[in-house]
């Protein structure tokens, strides 16, 4: 029997996992050259990129919007991604109990670059930087908006559907 074997009984047995669904996703650290990568992504997917952070009150209450949405889409070509604005010395004590609470399951990144005037602008000219902001793109099929405010759950949905293959 494997460590991670034993590790998931002894869990089970304890009642700490009552399902899969509980289990919160990974917060991933990346550089801005890692989210341009995915920007430039060629597949025929749309991805929506939603920029928050722990202490953004608008991005708080549009948050479950996201969520809802990346369950609703997670069998079709419609990716889902969080990237948080925190400071990364605040992946453990803020970030990790904000997604854990949450119990968030879209892809979730934590954006290393303490000096936005570096990047924001190659992200999008317009941008001032504010959050929450959303952008949706596909690149194989041309499209792209970019959403510098709090957007709502009929809004998200909208937009989804206008953009998706």
């Amino acid at each position: 029997m494997t460590i991670y074997l034993r590790q998931l009984i002894l869990l089970l047995a304890l009642g700490l996992l009552t399902s899969t669904a509980t289990l919160a996703q990974e917060v991933s650290t990346i550089k801005f050259d890692q989210l341009q990568e995915l920007r430039q992504s060629p597949h025929d997917t749309l991805y929506v990129v939603n920029f928050w952070a722990t202490w953004c009150k608008p991005c708080i209450k549009e948050m479950p919007y996201f969520e809802a949405a990346h369950a609703q889409y997670k069998d079709q070509p419609v990716r889902v991604i969080l990237v948080s604005m925190d400071a990364v010395q605040d992946m453990e004590k803020r970030v990790m109990p904000f997604v854990q609470k949450r119990n968030l399951q879209s892809r979730l990144y934590l954006l290393d670059e303490p000096d936005g005037n570096t990047w924001i602008d190659r992200i999008e000219p317009k941008w001032s930087g504010a959050i929450p902001a959303t952008m949706f793109f596909n690149n194989k099929r041309g499209q792209y908006e970019f959403i510098e405010r709090e957007i709502s759950e009929q809004e998200l949905q909208e937009l989804i559907t206008k953009y998706k293959p």
